[in-house]
């Protein structure tokens, strides 16, 4: 896939580095977003990146999904899991000029809605292992691991896979390909599960969850979505997950998990595509889950009676 088109819809800490780290692999990128502010600003000073080869501009366009209209050969759909479907709607336009659409986001769901649009043929979707951070409104930061998974949601082929996960490779990413990607997606479910809410709502980074109660909690989530997927017919790998936390929690203390970053910037998180998604898996399932539907509602709480940016004193 070079000199492909891509569009990356969503611009915020994941999209941002995806669509940077593409770019310098070659590929002609577009991210395409609604804040007219980031992308005012992406268009006047690139997207500026700090990874642990040092921080540089990297030159990418930037357009509102109505000012786009070139065909695609990677769409790679970024958003938060509750702006998916309009962000997909928004790019119907495109709906037959689109080769492949690739979802790697947090949560449940975001690959069917892909699939309704463009057509399971037509889909990828994985898992991103990436701790990065928005540190102004084209800047993005990340160091350490850069895991991907990455496989077919239908029908399309292992070539298909293959041209994409060469891109990402190019890119500077580790891919790991999968033939039943939907274990490692609930295997991502649960590393998100275990940390995000809890972070959120005690507002800690991952520093703040590495003791004997934050671990308690991290690892009841994990059984419990163990348990879901079981009854789904899929076999996940618990002591890996464990040990992702482990490693997230040791190496990347100072990291704060995207529902904690949403919260502090006055956004809804994502809580109904992670932890909501397990517990409402398990109701279906006829599966406890206690912990998921308490970290939910406590979630839920907090984002209803206490909106982030009011000043309360």
């Amino acid at each position: 896939m070079e000199d492909l088109s891509v569009a990356v819809v969503g611009a915020g800490a994941m999209g941002c580095l995806f669509a940077a780290r593409m770019a310098e692999a070659g590929a002609r990128v577009t991210v395409i977003d609604v804040d007219a502010r980031r992308l005012d600003a992406i268009r006047s000073r690139g997207i500026v990146l700090t990874d642990d080869a040092g921080t540089r501009a990297v030159s990418v366009h930037a357009a509102r999904a109505d000012d786009f209209s070139e065909p695609v050969d990677l769409l790679l759909l970024f958003t938060k899991g509750m702006h998916s479907a309009a962000a997909i709607a928004s790019m119907a336009h495109l709906r037959h000029r689109v080769s492949v659409a690739l979802t790697l986001q947090n949560g449940v769901g975001n690959a069917e809605l892909l699939a309704s649009a463009f057509g399971a043929d037509r889909v990828l979707m994985g898992t991103a292992l990436i701790p990065a951070d928005l540190t102004g409104p084209c800047s993005v930061e990340t160091h350490g691991f850069a895991s991907l998974q990455l496989g077919a949601f239908g029908n399309a082929g292992a070539e298909t896979v293959d041209r994409v996960g060469d891109l990402l490779e190019r890119s500077g990413f580790a891919v790991h390909r999968h033939r039943a990607i939907a274990v490692a997606l609930w295997e991502k479910v649960a590393f998100n599960a275990a940390l995000n809410a809890t972070g959120m709502i005690c507002e800690v980074p991952n520093a703040g969850l590495d003791n004997l109660a934050g671990r308690r909690i991290a690892t009841a989530v994990v059984d419990e979505t163990v348990a879901v997927a079981a009854s789904k017919g899929l076999t996940v790998d618990r002591e890996g997950i464990l040990a992702h936390i482990d490693a997230a929690l040791r190496e990347h203390g100072a990291h704060k998990a995207s529902m904690l970053q949403d919260r502090e910037a006055g956004r809804p998180g994502e809580i109904e595509t992670i932890n909501g998604a397990i517990a409402a898996e398990g109701r279906k399932a006829g599966v406890a889950t206690p912990v998921c539907d308490t970290l939910t509602d406590l979630v839920r709480i907090i984002e209803t009676a206490s909106p982030i940016g009011r000043d309360t004193g």
